[in-house]
């Protein structure tokens, strides 16, 4: 449970260092472009990334052991945490992130402003409302997920979820490792105090595995105030 707090707070540093209330809907960029916004010990292919650099559809973005990236599309800022890695892409017409290692934290201000891809679970906010997400991988087949505002949806193929605000989730994507009848559940010290969802077609498990803090407008407000402002 120390790694889980610790994990939390790790989580909601992140998310004050970037606004739970992304650029306006109406701030659009080329379909499939984005730029990176700040950059440390980061990259964009082989490249170093800096500020202002372009991100294109197939570009693979990565940080090192202290690195950070934080890059915006449209309607959506993301911030690619240290030793992460990803791609970018598009799904249709939707800015696609997908996660190859590390974690990620990301905001939205509408539901077709990003979706992130981390194994076969695509998420995405369920609504126009500010979101704020965090998705970390810590296995072959294994994420956990925190929602700190709005709502996300977690699908893999047909089975669809809704991660509420304030919850966190570790996800497993393999519905086949499930308890069966007789057998028991994961350790709650690893798993949280919730059996896991295992519904007849599941394509993934799910654990809650605690309350995720919630950022408040006031304390991403003032997270984000300059300091040379007076």
């Amino acid at each position: 449970m120390a790694r889980l707090r610790e994990g939390a707070c790790v989580c909601l540093s992140l998310l004050l260092s970037i606004s739970s209330v992304a650029p306006p809907v109406s701030a659009k960029s080329p379909t499939g472009m984005g730029m990176v916004v700040s950059a440390y010990q980061a990259h964009v292919g082989t490249a170093e990334a800096s500020a202002g650099t372009t991100i294109f559809v197939g570009d693979q973005l990565d940080t090192d052991e202290k690195g950070s990236l934080q890059l915006r599309a449209g309607a959506a800022r993301l911030l690619l945490t240290a030793k992460s890695g990803l791609t970018w892409g598009l799904e249709g017409e939707i800015p696609q992130a997908t996660l190859t290692r590390g974690g990620a934290v990301f905001s939205t201000a509408g539901a077709r402003a990003l979706a992130l891809k981390a194994g076969t679970a695509i998420f995405r906010p369920q609504t126009d409302e500010p979101t704020v997400g965090n998705v970390t991988i810590v296995g072959p087949k294994e994420l956990v997920v925190r929602c700190s505002r709005g709502a996300l949806t977690i699908a893999v193929d047909d089975d669809i979820r809704v991660i509420p605000e304030g919850t966190s989730y570790r996800v497993i994507l393999d519905a086949e490792a499930a308890p069966r009848a007789g057998e028991p559940a994961p350790s709650p010290a690893s798993w949280g105090n919730n059996r896991p969802i295992h519904p007849g077609k599941s394509k993934f498990l799910w654990y809650a595995i605690g309350v995720t803090a919630l950022v408040t407008w006031y304390a991403v407000s003032e997270a984000l105030e300059s300091p040379d402002k007076p």
